[in-house]
């Protein structure tokens, strides 16, 4: 999976900030954005757009963790997860730039846009350990199934507030797909099979998506 090394370093740093997440249930609402679908080819008035949300952001002290396309409950130790999309990458990253008084060069800008693969994190709950190991994440638009080019998991979950009482575990589980494969505007199914059985999903609008 290639990413823009901006957003790999932010990447880690939100995976080590989390201290909560949440259970995921079908037919879950993305949390509150701008309106704009999910943009593979963004203009330049829309890149502007969502580099000016982010100093916004910046300006109002909102972390730039909340800044990317969440979905799932808000509610304590249930699933949640959020989609790596460009134009939450460039409003992530004008908030933390902002943040530091500075502003991103075009180079930073040009490594979000030059990526070829959305991003989409899940976090989910277990009885063990490496329950999320071997754990895959599937897209379903209509009848057609689209397939990650790559999917990566936490090989050791980590204990949640409430253990050793369920949940007692929390991993995660990370999958890229190419924009290629993509239908960017449809209603889009998202279901993690952990190792052990069951599935956990997701019913997202991609057009409800920036």
């Amino acid at each position: 999976m290639r990413t823009g090394s901006f957003l790999l370093r932010k990447w880690a740093s939100l995976e080590a900030s989390i201290k909560t997440v949440f259970w995921v249930c079908a037919g879950v609402s993305v949390w509150p954005g701008t309106g704009w679908a999910i943009e593979d080819h963004p203009t330049q008035s829309q890149i502007e757009a969502a580099l000016a949300r982010g100093k916004a952001a910046a300006a109002a002290r909102i972390p730039p963790d909340r800044l990317y396309a969440w979905f799932g409950s808000a509610n304590k130790l249930e699933p949640r997860g959020f989609l790596m999309t460009k134009m939450a990458g460039l409003t992530v990253m004008s908030a933390h730039f902002a943040l530091r008084s500075e502003t991103p060069a075009e180079a930073d800008i040009s490594q979000i846009l030059e990526e070829r693969s959305l991003l989409i994190s899940v976090l989910i709950f277990g009885d063990r350990p490496n329950f999320a190991v071997d754990s895959y994440l599937l897209l379903a638009q209509g009848q057609r199934v689209i397939k990650p080019i790559k999917v990566r998991f936490d090989g050791h979950a980590s204990r949640t507030s409430v253990w050793p009482n369920p949940p007692a575990y929390r991993a995660k589980v990370v999958a890229s797909f190419s924009y290629a494969d993509l239908d960017l505007r449809a209603k889009t199914r998202l279901s993690v099979f952990p190792a052990g059985g069951g599935e956990v999903s997701f019913d997202l609008d991609f057009a409800q998506i920036e």
